[in-house]
């Protein structure tokens, strides 16, 4: 029975250029990380940089893609190559790596 209050909920903001290489993999890649890690309790908010200037001016976005954590605490800022979910896991903090299963020992 657990339940999902706004208190547990992540706040995520990725600011991406438009339908470029680099934008289309962390689009990709920090949803399939909020699917499998945070199931449901995220909020994600996509911004493309060339239709939201203003916005990412007043959030001091200098380079892109950029993920900004802003709930939980601590505030996180992720600049550059997301494509990799394993290192995406483990700036966001979101657990332990190798939950899938990848520590198996028979011996015991």
């Amino acid at each position: 029975m657990t339940g999902s209050t706004a208190d547990d909920r992540w706040t995520l903001i990725l600011y991406v250029d438009g339908a470029s290489t680099s934008s289309i993999h962390a689009i990709e890649t920090v949803r399939r990380v909020c699917d499998e890690e945070l199931g449901g309790h995220v909020d994600l908010e996509v911004i493309d940089v060339r239709r939201q200037s203003a916005r990412a001016a007043r959030d001091q976005i200098v380079a892109v893609p950029t993920l900004i954590k802003r709930f939980p605490s601590p505030p996180r800022r992720i600049v550059g190559d997301l494509s990799d979910s394993s290192w995406l896991r483990l700036a966001l903090d979101t657990g332990p790596a190798g939950i899938s299963g990848e520590d198996r020992d028979s011996s015991e």
